[in-house]
C-alpha cells in the first residue's frame, strides 16, 4: 500500500474565505508552511498565522493592476516538480523553489459578474488567469499535489485534515484532482459561452451537482441528474425522486407557466390527462380530474396557486406520485403528509435552462426552448365565422394544452377545461379520433367545444370530423396548401376557424 504523502506547505489564494479559516488552523497546528496573496495573506496573518507572501518567494511583486501574481517558476516549479524524478529534483536545487504540497484555490466569479449585468470591462476582468493555471499545474501532479479548486471542497479537505493530519492518500488526491478539473472545464464553458453569445459555434454545457437516481427510464437503465434541483424546488416529503418523475415534473413546470389565472393540471407520462382553469383550487382539480379519472391514477399534479385545505381534502382522495405548488397551508400539508411516499414540492421562483438539448446519433441536438405563447391579438380569423368571446378564451386555453403535448396532437376542450386530447398520434385524424372517443368515454358533449392542433391541416378530414362530433371552433397555425379548403368547409357549416402562424410540435 502506497504510504500517504506529508503535507509540508501549502499555497492558499482565494476569493472566497468563508470556512477557510478551521482549515487554515489546523494546517498550522500540523506544522504547514504557508504562502499566499493579497487579501488571502492578510486573512491569514489576522488568525495569527505566519504566512510568506508570494512576492518573497518570486521576487516579483504583483503587477499589472493584480493580473500577474503567481505566474512565475518558483511557484509553478514548485507544483509541477515531480517528488520521485531525479532531474526534477535537481532542478529544484538549482533554482532554489521550494515544494508546495497543496494549493488551495478559488476563481473569480465570472458567471456571476455575467449574470449582474456588469460592464463588458468589467467581466473580462473577471476571467482568472493566475488561478485556473494553478488549479491545472497542481491537478496535473496529482500524484504528489493536493488540489482544492473551489469552497466547495473545503468540507472534504477540513475531514481529511481531521482524520489524518496533514497528510493525503493518492486516492484522495486523485479525487480532488477530478473535481478540480470539472471547475476548469466549467469555468472556460461559461466564458466561451459568453463569448459565443448563442450563436453555436460549438457545444459547451457543464453542469454540477451530480445526483444518480435509482435507475434511468427503465430498471435496466442507469440514471444521473446534473443540475441543481434545490433551487427550483423544496422537498417537503417523500420518497427520492426518479428519473421519470423529474421528466414529468419538468413537463408539468412548462405546462403550468403558460397560464397567469388559477390552474389545476394532472400528468401522465409527460401529457396533461386532465386541466383546468377556475376560481378555486378545488373547483379547478375537480374539473381537472374529471378530464381523466383513469389516468390520474399515479400522476404528477401541479398548480399555480396555494394548495388550502378543502382542495387538499378532494386530492388526498386518489393515489399519485407528486404534488407541486407554489405553497400549502398548514392544514393542507397534515392532511397530505398522511401518506409518507408522496413527494410533495413547493415550486420556487427559479430560472429553468433556455435551451432545449438531446444527445442522437453521434453528436448533440440543439434549440430554443418553445417559449412562444399566443394572445388573442395574434389570432387571425380565416372564416366567415368569427368566434365568440367564450371560444376565444377556450381556443387560447388549448393552444397552450397543445403546444405542451407530444405530436401528432388534438386537444378538444371547453370552459377553459381539457375534455380530451390525441397525444402522439402518426396520424393527425388517428389523434382527432383518439379525443373524440376519449372524451366520450368520460361523458363530456363535444357540442360548442373547440379544438386545437399543433400543426396545420394537410386535408379538410379534420375538420369534417371535428364538425361532426359538435365542435364549433378550432385553432391551427395554417400554411397548408390545402388551408383553403379546410375553410371553405367551415364557412359552408359555419364554424369558425383562426390561425397562429405558429407551430408547436414537440417529440
Amino acid at each position: 500500500m502506497p504510504v500517504p504523502n506529508q503535507i509540508k506547505s501549502a499555497l492558499v489564494s482565494v476569493f472566497h474565505k468563508e470556512g477557510l479559516d478551521e482549515i487554515l488552523l489546523k494546517l498550522h497546528r500540523e506544522g504547514v508552511e504557508l504562502y499566499s496573496t493579497g487579501g488571502t495573506q492578510g486573512f491569514i496573518e489576522s488568525l495569527g498565522i505566519p504566512c510568506h507572501s508570494v512576492e518573497s518567494l518570486t521576487g516579483y511583486p504583483s503587477i499589472l493592476g493584480g493580473r500577474v501574481k503567481t505566474l512565475h517558476p518558483k511557484v509553478f516549479g514548485g507544483i509541477l516538480n515531480r517528488r520521485n524524478h531525479a532531474g526534477d529534483h535537481e532542478q529544484i536545487r538549482e533554482y532554489d523553489i521550494p515544494a508546495i504540497d497543496l494549493v488551495i484555490v478559488d476563481l473569480y466569479p465570472f458567471r456571476e459578474t455575467v449574470a449582474s449585468g456588469a460592464t463588458e470591462q468589467d467581466i473580462i476582468e473577471k476571467i482568472d488567469i493566475g488561478g485556473i493555471s494553478l488549479i491545472r499545474a497542481a491537478a496535473k501532479n496529482f500524484y504528489d499535489v493536493v488540489i482544492v479548486a473551489s469552497k466547495a471542497q473545503y468540507a472534504a479537505l477540513n475531514e481529511m485534515l481531521t482524520q489524518q493530519g496533514a497528510q493525503s492518500t493518492l486516492e484522495q488526491r486523485r479525487r480532488f484532482a477530478t473535481e478540480a478539473f470539472a471547475v476548469s472545464s466549467a469555468y472556460d464553458t461559461a466564458i466561451f459561452n459568453y463569448f459565443d453569445a448563442g450563436e453555436g459555434r460549438c457545444f459547451r454545457q457543464a453542469y454540477d451537482d451530480a445526483k444518480t437516481l435509482r435507475y434511468g427510464e427503465n430498471p435496466h437503465q442507469k440514471g444521473v441528474f446534473y443540475g441543481d434541483f434545490d433551487a427550483l424546488f423544496k422537498q417537503l416529503q417523500g420518497k427520492e425522486i426518479s428519473y421519470n418523475n423529474l421528466l414529468d415534473i419538468n413537463a408539468a413546470v412548462d405546462l403550468i407557466s403558460e397560464f397567469d389565472e388559477l390552474t389545476f393540471a394532472i400528468l401522465k407520462h409527460n401529457n396533461a390527462c386532465g386541466i383546468a382553469s377556475r376560481p378555486t383550487v378545488k373547483e379547478a382539480w375537480e374539473a381537472a380530474l374529471a378530464g381523466d379519472p383513469v389516468s390520474a391514477f399515479g400522476g404528477i399534479l401541479i398548480c399555480n396557486a396555494p394548495i388550502d385545505a378543502a382542495a387538499a381534502e378532494a386530492i388526498d382522495r386518489i393515489f399519485y406520485e407528486v404534488i407541486i405548488a407554489p405553497a400549502y397551508d398548514a392544514e393542507a400539508l397534515e392532511i397530505l403528509k398522511q401518506k409518507k411516499n408522496r413527494i410533495i414540492l413547493i415550486q420556487k421562483q427559479g430560472q429553468t435552462e433556455p435551451l432545449q438539448f438531446r444527445s442522437l446519433l453521434n453528436g448533440v441536438l440543439v434549440q430554443d426552448k418553445d417559449r412562444s405563447i399566443q394572445t388573442a391579438a395574434d389570432l387571425r380569423t380565416v372564416t366567415d365565422q368569427a368566434p365568440a368571446l367564450q371560444e376565444i378564451e377556450d381556443l387560447l386555453f388549448a393552444n397552450k394544452l397543445v403546444k405542451n403535448t407530444k405530436s401528432n396532437a388534438i386537444i378538444l376542450a371547453k370552459n377553459k377545461q381539457l375534455y380530451a386530447g390525441g397525444t402522439g398520434q402518426t396520424s393527425r385524424v388517428d389523434a382527432l379520433k383518439q379525443a373524440i372517443e376519449k372524451a366520450r368515454s368520460f361523458g363530456f358533449d363535444l357540442q360548442g367545444a373547440v379544438m386545437a392542433s399543433d400543426a396545420f391541416f394537410p386535408f379538410p378530414d379534420c375538420v369534417e370530423i371535428a364538425h361532426e362530433a359538435g365542435i364549433t371552433a378550432m385553432i391551427q397555425p395554417g400554411g397548408s396548401v390545402k388551408d383553403d379548403l379546410s375553410i371553405a368547409y367551415c364557412n359552408k357549416n359555419n364554424v369558425a376557424m383562426v390561425m397562429t402562424g405558429i407551430r408547436h410540435f414537440k417529440h
